[in-house]
């Protein structure tokens, strides 16, 4: 039965990107709208859990309607995320370019790349960061390697695998080889970029900090990275903007000069939240966060289970980066 299911999921991502990339762009556009709109009005537990999600985000006086509005818009805004998956392979890179407005100090991140020093970027669940990862290849080139989670089947994998490195980027693996964290220190001591997200505790074991307001957990591996290699930590926010996207990073987040690592690391990791709140406010509907992420929300004995496992798996230390 499982391996029926697989087949039919690596069928169904497959046709969906020889159909998606051969449909005119107008068209695929309304139809992956459609989707959007049905899966918010049907209000599953996705959509009420990214409804939890943004009542946080737009305050616990929001009315109902503009949380409605808000949620239609961010599911509106994952399902377009999709829809460039799959069309980025047929995108001319001339408008990846073009159509990408930056904020923040960007000459201070070239800066730093130019002097042979590596970056850290951290970045939310949020707009398009694989459209953002082809547009630093394209506009810089420069060379930028990720962790993505390895799905299931292997098969539906390898596919995103093979899309993403035909962008130009070097994606490893976070389960099923060789540990990815001394792969990407060893990348940035070379004085490359390391681009990963941050904002979701996949693991239990997760760096806790404030969060609008309340208590959740954040991947510290970007943080810890920067720490043991001597790379500038810059967070980053993504959204779309028109027809075409925005980004902004900050200012590098300096390693503390005193306290103990996990300390520094946690005061790092606190920063980076508060860059992503900020974000996250603006450009609320592009947060595309339908899993429970704040310590409210989640199941105490399933944070016990993950806990349990990351320590079976020898994590714990930070070096968990997805």
């Amino acid at each position: 039965m499982q391996g029926l299911r697989d087949r039919a999921i690596a069928t169904g991502y497959g046709l969906g990107w020889r159909l998606v990339c051969r449909l005119p762009e107008t068209w695929a556009a309304n139809i992956f709208q459609f989707f959007a709109d049905v899966a918010w009005r049907r209000e599953g537990p996705k959509v009420r859990v990214l409804e939890t999600n943004l009542v946080r985000v737009l305050g616990l006086e929001v009315d109902g309607k503009k949380l409605r509005a808000t949620s239609r818009e961010s599911m509106r805004s994952y399902a377009r995320y999709w829809l460039e998956v799959f069309r980025l392979p047929v995108m001319p890179v001339q408008r990846l370019v073009d159509g990408m407005r930056t904020e923040g100090p960007f000459d201070e991140a070239f800066a730093t790349l130019a002097a042979g020093r590596g970056i850290v970027f951290a970045l939310p669940h949020m707009g398009n960061w694989d459209q953002a990862g082809a547009w630093m290849v394209a506009q810089h080139a420069a060379t930028v390697t990720t962790v993505a989670e390895r799905l299931k089947p292997e098969s539906v994998y390898a596919k995103f695998l093979a899309f993403r490195e035909g962008l130009g980027m070097e994606v490893l693996p976070d389960s099923g080889g060789a540990r990815p964290f001394g792969i990407l220190a060893q990348r940035l001591r070379a004085g490359g970029i390391v681009v990963l997200p941050a904002d979701r505790d996949m693991t239990g074991s997760g760096q806790e900090v404030d969060f609008f307001g309340e208590k959740t957990k954040m991947m510290a591996g970007s943080a810890l990275l920067a720490v043991r290699t001597g790379a500038a930590l810059m967070p980053v926010v993504l959204w779309f903007e028109g027809s075409g996207w925005g980004v902004r990073i900050g200012s590098e987040i300096p390693v503390p000069p005193v306290g103990t690592r996990k300390e520094q690391m946690a005061t790092m990791m606190q920063e980076v939240a508060r860059f992503f709140e900020d974000g996250i406010r603006q450009h609320p509907a592009d947060w595309h966060m339908l899993q429970p992420v704040f310590l409210a929300d989640l199941d105490p004995e399933r944070q016990e289970a993950a806990r349990a496992r990351a320590a079976l798996n020898g994590q714990g230390s930070g070096e968990e980066l997805t």
